[in-house]
C-alpha cells in the first residue's frame, strides 16, 4: 500500500546520511515540484505541501506589491516564495517575500542566480499559512535575523497582526495594524493590510 505525503502530515522532516551536496539538493528540489523544501543547517531537509488557495493569493499579492514598490525604488529586487537562499550558517531558506540589494545581486555570477545563492537578503517576510504553529515560525524569524536579515515580518492572517524583527531587538508585535511601514533597507515601502486580509 502506498502513502502519500499529505497522508503522513507535513511538514516532514528527513535526515539523508550523508547529508545532500548542494547540487543534489537544487536537483532534489526541481525534480519534486510542486512540493516546498528547505534544509536545515545540519542537512535535514523539511518538506512542505504547496499553500492553499487563500495562502496562495495572499503570497502573490504581497510579492508583486514588494516587486512593485522595489522596481519603483531602484535600489534593489524583489524575490517570491520559490526564491531560495543558502544562508552563511549552510541552511537553505525560501522565504515567501524578499528584497535584496542591488549591490548584493551584482556580487553574484550568472550561475550562482541559477541556483539558492551564497547570500542572505535584506528583508524577508514569512506569511503563517493555516497549517503554521507560531512555535516553529518564530525561531524560523530569528535564524533569519542571525543570519544577516535587517528587517523580517512575520504576517499572520488568522489573528491579522505583523511582528516585525530586527537585530539587537524584540520582536515588535502589531495587532490589527491598517498598514506596515518599511524601515531601513526598505525605507518607503508600506504594505496596505487591508488588501491582504480581503
Amino acid at each position: 500500500m502506498s502513502l502519500a505525503l499529505n497522508e503522513i502530515g507535513l511538514p516532514l522532516h528527513l535526515r539523508p546520511d550523508p547529508p545532500m551536496t548542494d547540487a543534489e539538493f537544487m536537483r532534489f528540489c526541481a525534480a519534486n515540484e510542486p512540493m516546498r523544501f528547505e534544509r536545515e543547517a545540519n542537512g535535514e531537509i523539511i518538506v512542505m505541501s504547496p499553500g492553499g488557495f487563500s495562502t496562495s493569493v495572499m503570497n502573490l499579492l504581497i510579492a508583486s506589491l514588494l516587486q512593485q514598490w522595489a522596481e519603483a525604488d531602484g535600489r534593489g529586487v524583489a524575490t517570491g516564495p520559490d526564491g531560495g537562499y543558502t544562508l552563511p550558517d549552510g541552511s537553505v531558506r525560501s522565504p515567501d517575500a524578499a528584497w535584496v540589494s542591488l549591490e548584493k545581486v551584482k556580487s553574484l555570477s550568472g550561475e550562482e542566480k541559477a541556483r539558492f545563492p551564497q547570500l542572505c537578503p535584506d528583508f524577508v517576510i514569512e506569511l503563517r499559512s493555516p497549517s503554521d504553529k507560531l512555535p516553529d515560525l518564530q525561531p524560523k524569524m530569528e535564524q533569519w535575523i542571525v543570519n544577516g536579515v535587517q528587517v523580517g515580518w512575520l504576517i499572520d492572517p488568522k489573528e491579522r497582526s505583523v511582528t516585525i524583527y530586527r537585530p539587537g531587538e524584540q520582536p515588535e508585535h502589531l495587532a490589527h495594524p491598517t498598514s506596515v511601514h518599511g524601515t531601513g533597507p526598505i525605507a518607503g515601502f508600506e504594505l496596505v493590510m487591508s488588501r491582504i486580509w480581503a
